[in-house]
């Protein structure tokens, strides 16, 4: 055993200088070209290890490496996850780099990669709310994304991608073999999300992560690669600064003993592997067709709906407003059983479900799907299952005029004209409470077709014609009755809705 040497040894040879430093900073000095942890390993008082260790670090090397191009900050304890602030809407480079060693992944040499870039919750209590967070965030934000691409900084990035009903997250095709840096920008900050009762004073964290896949035989970007991310909070314009600062003179008080249990500020930050975001592989392929209204066509060619409606697919699926469409049935074959499953966001479990049937999957009690999916997941995948539909925010009853003139007789039933024909209503039940949801609702009852609708009023005392504005209809009362008749703009384009 005469490798085996005293410690008292190794340090009077100079090999190891305060080897816990070294190791507290290994996680950002691998993105500067410092020492890895198989060169660490490989020192001679670890000889007898040097057969084994190199081929066991092998397959833990990571294919790949982003940096992005913030600070650290300096008050966070030795062995905890880095902390890097951010600015609300500032521009930060992450850097796209290949670490591959020789011979690693040759199926992707010259050709190109998909990365999705995402913010996301770091506290699990938000991760399981995920979905009603930003949803809630998305009415107090209308037309705005938590997460964009700054594409003309960006180098590298081709085929970007932004899906309306995946605010939080964006994706594009890269070349490892290129420079590549993708430019992001963070609009959501984390005092958006702090109850109340906290006066909004300690936001909540967030991560920034990347999720990278290669092609699959069938042209699909979905066969995973690589995944990793860091810890950030995001405040308003120069609020990341003056944080930086405060933490750097809070530091610069305390003794050098209290600062040897933090680590350093550095200059970028290098994210740490992690598990792949579970609806990465289908976020942007099987999504794209799940969300399938009549009229998703149209929506795409006209601006004011689709930030409406684009989230109503999900929002449907939480059980809402169609529910015997969203519900599953016992009857439900596999395929379609399936296809449930995407649609609700269970997508990471179609393959464990693969040969369940809706019968199958409703047998399946509350203690089973936790077991088989984890308590977040199992608990949701349960609710899911069991939903019923939510009481809408209100009602409204509509009834097309004919096209005949006809005044209405004051009757004291209000359902017949002066010659006896009854008018026949229908229910729009409202969840959003916007002037174009009472657009679409209208469409889908009376099979207009959407991009025809211009406009809609409302026949104001005196014969006005006011504009639904979403106002308006946050002051409908519930129940409220409506004759609505068709005019022809005029420009002969579409036409315009008049509420009686």
């Amino acid at each position: 055993m005469a490798w085996v040497l005293k410690m008292d040894e190794v340090i009077e040879s100079g090999l190891v200088h305060d080897f816990d430093a070294s190791l507290s900073g290994i996680g950002q000095e691998l993105g500067a070209g410092a020492y890895s942890m198989s060169d660490v390993l490989a020192l001679p008082i670890f000889k007898q290890e040097d057969s084994s260790l190199p081929q066991e670090n092998e397959t833990k090397h990571p294919p790949f490496q982003y940096v992005m191009c913030a600070a650290t900050s300096p008050a966070v304890k030795l062995y905890d996850e880095t902390l890097t602030y951010l600015n609300q809407g500032q521009s930060y480079e992450i850097r796209m780099l290949d670490n591959r060693k020789a011979g690693d992944i040759p199926e992707i040499n010259g050709k190109l990669v998909k990365s999705i870039i995402r913010v996301v919750f770091h506290d699990r209590r938000l991760q399981y709310t995920e979905h009603q967070q930003l949803e809630g965030w998305k009415w107090n934000r209308p037309g705005d994304r938590l997460l964009d691409l700054d594409i003309p900084m960006s180098v590298g990035v081709i085929d970007i991608k932004t899906n309306p009903s995946q605010l939080n997250a964006v994706e594009f095709l890269w070349d490892p073999a290129k420079c590549t840096s993708a430019f992001i920008q963070v609009h959501c900050i984390s005092t958006e999300f702090t109850p109340r009762k906290h006066g909004g004073e300690k936001g909540v964290p967030f991560r920034i992560q990347v999720d990278t896949f290669k092609q699959t035989e069938n042209g699909e970007y979905t066969d995973h690669l690589h995944s990793a991310s860091c810890q950030i909070k995001v405040f308003k314009p120069k609020g990341a600064d003056r944080k930086q600062k405060t933490d750097r003179e809070k530091m610069e008080k305390r003794t050098a003993h209290e600062k040897e249990k933090y680590q350093p500020s550095y200059d970028t930050t290098v994210l740490t592997e992690c598990s792949p975001w579970p609806d990465t592989p289908t976020t942007f392929v099987n999504n794209s067709p799940t969300p399938a209204p009549t009229f998703t066509s149209a929506q795409h060619n006209t601006y004011s709906v689709p930030d409406s409606n684009s989230s109503s697919p999900n929002h449907q699926g939480d059980g809402t407003s169609q529910g015997s469409g969203d519900q599953l049935h016992p009857s439900a074959t596999i395929q379609e059983t399936q296809q449930w499953l995407l649609k609700n966001r269970f997508s990471a479990y179609t393959r464990l479900f693969s040969n369940f049937s809706g019968a199958d999957l409703l047998k399946l009690t509350r203690e089973d799907l936790v077991q088989i999916c984890g308590p977040a997941d199992g608990i949701r995948l349960y609710n899911a299952l069991k939903s019923r539909s939510v009481r809408p925010r209100l009602t409204i009853y509509v009834c097309q005029e004919p096209l005949r003139s006809i005044q209405l007789e004051r009757q004291d039933t209000g359902s017949r004209d002066s010659n006896g024909a009854i008018y026949v209503y229908h229910a729009i039940y409202l969840e959003e409470m916007a002037a174009s949801e009472v657009t679409r609702k209208l469409a889908l009852a009376f099979n207009i077709p959407l991009h025809q609708i211009n406009q809609i009023y409302r026949q104001g005392p005196t014969g006005i014609h006011i504009l639904v504005s979403d106002q308006m209809v946050q002051n409908f009362q519930d129940e409220s009755c409506f004759l609505f008749t068709t005019i022809k703009a005029e420009n002969g384009e579409g036409f315009h809705i008049i509420l009686k």
